[in-house]
Parts: structure tokens; sequence; C-alpha cells
């Protein structure tokens, strides 16, 4: 992925952040791989924590992830019936290495969530490693949305995707 540019992987971003508020969560899993991880770590652990061996408030492979969309998408999601509203923001995106067949990239983001009269807010950076597909498209083959909060508190938990 030589010649991978920033403004290509700063549209792809776009793309992703949008799918994610207009609630095309087919459309954004379809973004993953095969062998995708999707990941949030709770907001005490070191930037390098593995799952294996700490608590995330999210870590999913890909049958998970596809799982967490089915449930999200059925009317009988609790936690987000009636859906939430999001604005997914996504800003300072690095390209922080290059290989033949990937890029490791970083972006800062806030997700701002409304729903019943409160609107909450999720900032933090993203780690992405992003290959391309079969046809020329990227793809994300690794998600990890790194929390910049000292607790989920307001919010409570994370019951939409970041």
């Amino acid at each position: 992925m030589q010649n991978l540019t920033r403004s290509e992987v700063e549209d792809f971003l776009y793309h992703e952040a949008a799918l994610l508020d207009d609630w095309r969560l087919d459309d954004w899993l379809a973004l993953y791989t095969a062998d995708a991880r999707y990941e949030v770590p709770a907001t005490d652990l070191p930037r390098d924590a593995s799952p294996d061996s700490s608590l995330f408030y999210i870590a999913d492979d890909a049958f998970r992830l596809s799982e967490r969309v089915k449930r999200l998408n059925k009317k009988m999601a609790v936690s987000e019936q009636p859906r939430s509203k999001t604005r997914h923001l996504v800003s300072n995106v690095r390209i922080l290495a290059r290989s033949a067949d990937s890029a490791q990239v970083n972006a800062a983001f806030v997700t701002y969530r409304s729903k019943d009269g409160f609107t909450d807010t999720y900032v933090g950076s993203t780690d992405y490693t992003l290959v391309r597909g079969a046809d020329g498209a990227l793809k994300i083959r690794s998600k990890r949305c790194v929390l910049d909060l000292e607790s989920l508190r307001p919010q409570g938990r994370v019951s939409i995707l970041l």
C-alpha cells in the first residue's frame, strides 16, 4: 500500500463515519475484512492492553461484530430503540506505517450521541489497520477506539458503534 495517500484514507474514514451516522450498519460492516477485530478498551487501561488479559468494553472478532450489528438492527435492541442520533467527527488523520499489503492509521474522533433528551460525548483516538480488498477498495482489518475519558460517566455505557 505504498501509494496510499492521506486523502484516500480521510475519504474512507469520513465514509465510515457517515455510514454509522446514517445507521447503515450492514454497509458499515461490509467495510471490514473476514478476519477483522473491533475493540474498545476500558478507560483505565494502558494503550497497548490486550483483550486476552484485560477487560474491554468491546473486543469483537468478525463474527461477534456481525452479531452486534444484527442485534443493533433489531427492533428488540432495547438499548437502541428508538435509535440514538449520532454524529461521528474524524480529524488529525495520520498514516503511521505502510507495508506492501497494509497501513497503520491513527485518527482523533469525537462522537456525539443524542437520546432521551441527553447528549453524550465520546472522545478519543482510533488505531486502524487498513488493507486493500480484492476489488482494490480499502477495508478495515482492525479498529481500536481508545477513549480519552476518565470513566464512562455520565454516559454509563457504549451501546453505539464508535
